[in-house]
C-alpha cells in the first residue's frame, strides 16, 4: 500500500490520500474490494466496493487532521469469486501540519549572518531542553531559509541532504516529518542544526550569479513535538531561546564548494556536554508565513551509491589524481589523519586535458572542498551543503599516500525509486542506456536540472519537457516533477509566459529574460500529459491544467489569426550540430516553424485534457484551434512537392511526430525524405534538442525502421554512439562536448551531463524493447518490439503503478520468441513482427511469432481504461 506519489506516509500533506496497491503477478483481475484503516484504535471498514480501481483510489472516511496516524489495509475479490483475498500488510499513514495554525515556530539563526559586509561563514543553531516523563513518540517538523541538517543528542537526524530543497521559496517552502523518538533520552537533551546558504541565498546563476536571491538571513524553522505515554506532550519550536554560533564550515556554496576548519569542531556540539570553542549568544528571530510551509510531494535527495576510484595517479609535485570511471554527482568523503593545520584541497571536474583537470568547462564553479585538519586522529569528513558534477578528482596536500578505502565518491540525487531497465544484444547501445540513467540520476537533485557541474544547474522546462517520457519509464519520478510543475504554475507570468527555467533567479535574465519561446514554454502543456499517460494521475493533469491552458491561450494571441508563431525571440531546434558553438539556437531549422509546431501540438494535448477532466468546452474549442494551427503549418511550410521549407530533418520530425500532416501520402513523403536526408549524412544526427527525442519514431512510423537503427547504431560524429567509444558515461550537452581530435568544444557551454539529448532512450523502451503504454498508467499495455541494427534480443522491464511489466524477446531462425509479462488488473496487446496481433491478460507468458494464433474478439479495454488518442 502506498499514499499519493509518495515513498511512504509519515508527514503527509492531504488529509485525504490517495490510496494504491499492487497485486501479486499473475493474480487474477480485481472485482471488488475492501479497505480497513484504524484511527485511534477505531477499525473502519468499506465493506466489499465492486471496481477495478487500485491506483490512486479515494482515501476511505473521514479526512485526517493534523498529526493523525491511520494504518490501512485491503483485500480483494477476483470476478465471480465470493470470497476475498487476505488482507494486505498494513501499511501506515500520518499526517503532517495541516494547517497553518499548527506552526508555533519562528525562523532563527545568527544575527551576524545577515550582515551583508560579513564573512558569510555559516552558523550552527541549538537549544536544551528537558525530558521528564516517558516518551511515545516525537516529531520533528523542520525547514529552513537556507540549507539544514539536524541534529539531537549529537545524532544526525534522517540521511537527506541539501534540505530543504529548491522551492519557489516566498509561496512555498516544503518542511519534512521526522520521527525522532528514538533519537531522545531522560532528563537534558540538545536540539541542534547546522545551516548553509544553499539556494536561498547562496551565489546563483550566470556571470558572476546572484546572492540573496531570497533573503540575507540563514534560518532554521524546527518543531519537535514529543507526546508523552500520559497523554501530556511538550513542544521545543525555534524562538529566541535558542543560542547560535559559527560553525567548523568557514565557507559553502553549490558552486563554490565547502571549506570546513576541522579545529572549530566540537563533535559534542549538538550534546548537552558540548565545549565549543566559539561562543554560543542569542539568535535573531525572523518571521515566516506559515500558510507557506507545505509538505513534500516527492522524495528527497540522498546518497544512493559510493564509488570507489578506479585509478590513483600521483603527480610529481605530491598531488594525487583520481578517476572514479564514471561521471557523477555527489561528493568525495575522505577519512584522513595529520599534523594540525594540514589543509587538504580537493578540486573536481569532469574530464582531463593533458593529464589535468579540465575546470574550463565549469565556468564560475570552482567545485573545491577544503578540509583543514586538528590533529587529533583520524578523521572521516565529507562537505555537508555542496554538490559537484565529476568523474575525476585532484588531491592536493595529501599526508602521504592515499590508502584503499580513503577516497569515496558519493552519489546523491532524489531518492526516487527506479522502475525501468534495457539490455539488449548490443553493449553499446547499453552503453548508451546506462549513460541516459547516469544523466537522469545526476540531473534529478530536487529539480530537474539542466546539467550539474557548472554555474548554471537550473530547472529548464524544454529540458525536461523532451525528456518525461524517458524519465518517467527509469524512474518514479511522478512526485518529484508534480512538485517542480507547481513552481512552474507560480512562476508562469499573468499573461501565461512560462519562464525558460524554474525557480527563477531574480537579474538572472540578461541572455534569456522571461518570454515566451517554443518548447521550453510547452512543458506547461505537454508534460503534465506525459505524466498522466505513465502514472494515471488525473489529479495531477487536473493541477496543472491552468496552467497549460494560459500557455495556449497566449500563444493563440501572439500567432493571432494567421495561427502562426512567426514573431519574436526562439531557440528553435537548440544545440543542432550544425549551429556555431557561439550560437547554438542557429541550426538548420526555421525557428517559427518549431514555434508553430509546438504550438499546434500543445493545443492538441490541451484538447486531450480538456476531454479528459470532462471539460468537453475546452476540448472541442482546442481541438478545433489545433486543427486550425496545423492547417496554417501545412499553408506556410510545406511546399507543392511535400518539401519542407526548411528541408531539415527536425522539419519533418515535427510534421511527422506532431501529425501535423493531412493525409497518408503527405506522411509517406515527409518521411521519405527524412530518410533520404539522413542517409545523405551517412547516418551522422542532424537534429537538436528539438528533432532529436522524435527522429527515431518518425522514422519508424514512416517505414524507415531501417534508417532509425543506422541513426541508432552509427559511431562517427555526431551520433549517440560516438560518445560512447569515446568514453562518454553520460550523456552530453554537445554531440562534440569532446572533438575527434581529443580537444574540448570551444563553446561557452560544453557539458558533459546533460539528459535531453537521451531522450532517445524512450524509443528503446517502446521500439527495440518493446513496451508501451497503451492507456493511463499502464492499464493497457502494447508489446511490440520491432527489431533491427543487428540487435538479436532484448530484455525490457518496467515497474507500471499496477506491478511489473516486462518483455524479453530474442530471434530465432523461425522469427521470434518473447516471454512477456502482463501486471495484474491489466491487458496487453501483443504484437510481433509477421503476426497478426492479438490480447493477453495478466500473467506471465511465452509466445512465438512463428506460432498461428488467431487475433481474440473484442477484448473490453474501454471497461478497465481508454487508449491514449
Amino acid at each position: 500500500m502506498s499514499f499519493e506519489q509518495l515513498p511512504d506516509g509519515l508527514g503527509i500533506g492531504v488529509p485525504a490520500p490517495r490510496l494504491s496497491w499492487v497485486l501479486p503477478v499473475g493474480a487474477p483481475a480485481q472485482d471488488a474490494y475492501e479497505i480497513e484503516t484504524v484511527r485511534a484504535g477505531r477499525v473502519h471498514r468499506t465493506g466489499r466496493l465492486s471496481g477495478a480501481d487500485q491506483v490512486l483510489v479515494p482515501w476511505p472516511g473521514e479526512p485526517l487532521t493534523s498529526r493523525e496516524q491511520a494504518t490501512v489495509r485491503v483485500r480483494v475479490w477476483a470476478p465471480k469469486e465470493e470470497q476475498p483475498s487476505s488482507w494486505s500488510e498494513p501499511s501506515s499513514v500520518e499526517a503532517g501540519l495541516l494547517d497553518a495554525a499548527d506552526w508555533v515556530a519562528v525562523p532563527v539563526g545568527g544575527a551576524w549572518a545577515e550582515d551583508p559586509d560579513s564573512d558569510r561563514r555559516p552558523s550552527r543553531v541549538r537549544k536544551d531542553f528537558a525530558v521528564t516523563t516517558p516518551v511515545e513518540r516525537a516529531r520533528l517538523y523542520v525547514t529552513a531559509h537556507g540549507l539544514y541538517e539536524a541534529e539531537i543528542n549529537g545524532r544526525r537526524v534522517g540521511d537527506d541532504i541539501l534540505a530543504p530543497g529548491w522551492t519557489v521559496y516566498p509561496q512555498r517552502l516544503r518542511y519534512r516529518t521526522y520521527d525522532v523518538t528514538d533519537h531522545l533520552g531522560p532528563g537534558t537533551n540538545t536540539i541542534g542544526a547546522w545551516l548553509g546558504d544553499g539556494w536561498y541565498r547562496g551565489r546563483f546563476g550566470f556571470d558572476g550569479g546572484t546572492r540573496n536571491i531570497y533573503g540575507s538571513d540563514l534560518s532554521l524553522v524546527a518543531q519537535l513535538e514529543i507526546t508523552h505515554t500520559d497523554g501530556s506532550t511538550t513542544v521545543v519550536a525555534t524562538d529566541g531561546t535558542w543560542s547560535a554560533a559559527r560553525g567548523p564550515i568557514l565557507t559553502s556554496g553549490l558552486y563554490e564548494g565547502e571549506t570546513f576548519d576541522a579545529r572549530l569542531d566540537d563533535p559534542h556540539w549538538s550534546t548537552p556536554e558540548r565545549t565549543d570553542p566559539e561562543p554560543w549568544t542569542a539568535v535573531s528571530v525572523g518571521a515566516r508565513d506559515p500558510h507557506t510551509l507545505v509538505a513534500p510531494q516527492g522524495p528527497a535527495v540522498r546518497c544512493t551509491q559510493e564509488i570507489a576510484p578506479v585509478t590513483v595517479t600521483r603527480t610529481a609535485d605530491g598531488r594525487h589524481l583520481l578517476d572514479f570511471g564514471q561521471n557523477l554527482v555527489g561528493r568525495l568523503r575522505v577519512t584522513v589523519d595529520g599534523p594540525p593545520g594540514t589543509r587538504i584541497t580537493l578540486r573536481h571536474a569532469e574530464v582531463l586535458q593533458g593529464g589535468e583537470l579540465a575546470t574550463g568547462p565549469l565556468r564560475e564553479a570552482h567545485a573545491t572542498d577544503v578540509l583543514v585538519l586538528a590533529g587529533d586522529g583520524p578523521r572521516t569528513w565529507e562537505p555537508r551543503f555542496t554538490l559537484h558534477g565529476f568523474r575525476h578528482a585532484e588531491i592536493t596536500g595529501w599526508p602521504g599516500d592515499l590508502a584503499d578505502g580513503a577516497v569515496t565518491a558519493r552519489v546523491h540525487h532524489t531518492d526516487m525509486r527506479r522502475t525501468g531497465w534495457f539490455e539488449c544484444s548490443d553493449e553499446l547501445v547499453n552503453r548508451l542506456h546506462e549513460n541516459v540513467v547516469w544523466s537522469m540520476r545526476g540531473n534529478f537533485v530536487d529539480i530537474p536540472t539542466d546539467c550539474p557541474q557548472r554555474d548554471e544547474r537550473l530547472g529548464w522546462t524544454g529540458d525536461i519537457q523532451v525528456f518525461t517520457p524517458t524519465a518517467s519509464y527509469l524512474y518514479d519520478c511522478a512526485g518529484m516533477l508534480d512538485s517542480w510543475l507547481t513552481d512552474v504554475g507560480i512562476e508562469q507570468l499573468p499573461d501565461g509566459t512560462v519562464p525558460w527555467y524554474v525557480p527563477v533567479i531574480p537579474g538572472n535574465d540578461v541572455w534569456t529574460p522571461i518570454r515566451p519561446g517554443a518548447a521550453w514554454g510547452d512543458v506547461a502543456a505537454l508534460t503534465p500529459w506525459v505524466l498522466y499517460q505513465r502514472f494515471g494521475d488525473l489529479d495531477l493533469l487536473r493541477r496543472h491544467y491552468p496552467t497549460g491552458r494560459a500557455w495556449v491561450d497566449l500563444v493563440e494571441r501572439l500567432a493571432g489569426p494567421t495561427r502562426l508563431w512567426d514573431s519574436g525571440f526562439q531557440l528553435g531546434d537548440w544545440l543542432d550540430p550544425a549551429a556555431p558553438p557561439e550560437d547554438p539556437a542557429a541550426g538548420r531549422t526555421d525557428r517559427h516553424l518549431v514555434a508553430t509546431a509546438h504550438f499546434a501540438r500543445s493545443a492538441r494535448h490541451l484538447a486531450w485534457s480538456a476531454r479528459e477532466l470532462g471539460n468537453d468546452d475546452d476540448a472541442r474549442r482546442y481541438a478545433a484551434l489545433a486543427d486550425e494551427v496545423a492547417a496554417a503549418f501545412r499553408d506556410r511550410y510545406v511546399l507543392p512537392s511535400g518539401r519542407m521549407t526548411s528541408d531539415s530533418p527536425t522539419a519533418y520530425c515535427l510534421a511527422i511526430a506532431f501529425d501535423l500532416l493531412d493525409a497518408p501520402a503527405a506522411r509517406t513523403r515527409a518521411g521519405d525524405r527524412l530518410a533520404a536526408l539522413v542517409l545523405r549524412d551517412d547516418a551522422r544526427i542532424a537534429t537538436g534538442f528539438v528533432g532529436t527525442p522524435l527522429i527515431c519514431d518518425a522514422l519508424t512510423e514512416t517505414g524507415h525502421l531501417d534508417v532509425a537503427y543506422r541513426l541508432l547504431t552509427q559511431t562517427e560524429c555526431p551520433s549517440w554512439l560516438y560518445t560512447v567509444v569515446q568514453g562518454a558515461t553520460t550523456v552530453w550537452e554537445r554531440w562534440d562536448s569532446l572533438r575527434p581530435d581529443g580537444t574540448l568544444n570551444p563553446g561557452g557551454m560544453t557539458s558533459f551531463n546533460h539528459y535531453a539529448l537521451g531522450a532517445v532512450a524512450d524509443w528503446l523502451h517502446r521500439t527495440v524493447g518493446g513496451i508501451a503504454p497503451a492507456a493511463p498508467g499502464y492499464r493497457a499495455l502494447t508489446f511490440r518490439p520491432r527489431p533491427g541494427g543487428g540487435i538479436t534480443w532484448a530484455d525490457t522491464r518496467h515497474e507500471t503503478p499496477y506491478g511489473t511489466a516486462a518483455l524479453s524477446w530474442k530471434l530465432t531462425a523461425d522469427g521470434m520468441t518473447a516471454r512477456i509479462t502482463v501486471p495484474a488488473g491489466c491487458l496487453g496487446t501483443v504484437d510481433l513482427p509477421g503476426r497478426a496481433p492479438f490480447t493477453l491478460g495478466p500473467g506471465e507468458h511465452v509466445v512465438d511469432s512463428a506460432e498461428p494464433r488467431n487475433a481474440p474478439g473484442p477484448v473490453a479495454l474501454a471497461a478497465m481504461a481508454h487508449p491514449r488518442p
